[in-house]
């Protein structure tokens, strides 16, 4: 399925440096992690799903990154620029091998990859 987004083309050059630099410090030490690390779930505090995934991973013994960001009250501009970076609308993110293989839902179709 084509994901359906707004065309850079129909994007004013000030809304395309706003979108960059929106918390671009978090969104560097995410691509950062992403890039240094091979299994990375990011997250929030109090989302039954990131917990799930993180207890997964712990149950198959696949060493995890894990990088929270604030709760259902808080950091939500933080947690809105990682969304608008990685096109993604949930969390928790799950990246294997820099790549953003989906959230909880996406985690059991990975366990024979991520236990090798």
């Amino acid at each position: 399925m084509e994901v359906l987004s707004l065309p850079t083309e129909k994007t004013s050059q000030k809304v395309r440096d706003r979108v960059a630099s929106f918390h671009r410090s978090i969104v560097e030490e995410v691509a950062a992690a992403v890039a240094r690390d091979r299994v990375v779930v990011v997250g929030m505090a109090q989302n039954p799903f990131v917990k799930k995934a993180r207890k997964q991973l712990d149950a198959w013994g696949v060493p995890f990154t894990y990088l929270e960001y604030g709760s259902y009250v808080s950091k939500w501009k933080e947690r809105l620029a990682i969304k608008l970076w990685a096109r993604f609308p949930t969390f928790p993110m799950v990246f294997v091998d820099g790549v953003l293989e989906g959230g909880f839902t996406e985690l059991a179709s990975l366990e024979e990859r991520l236990r090798k």
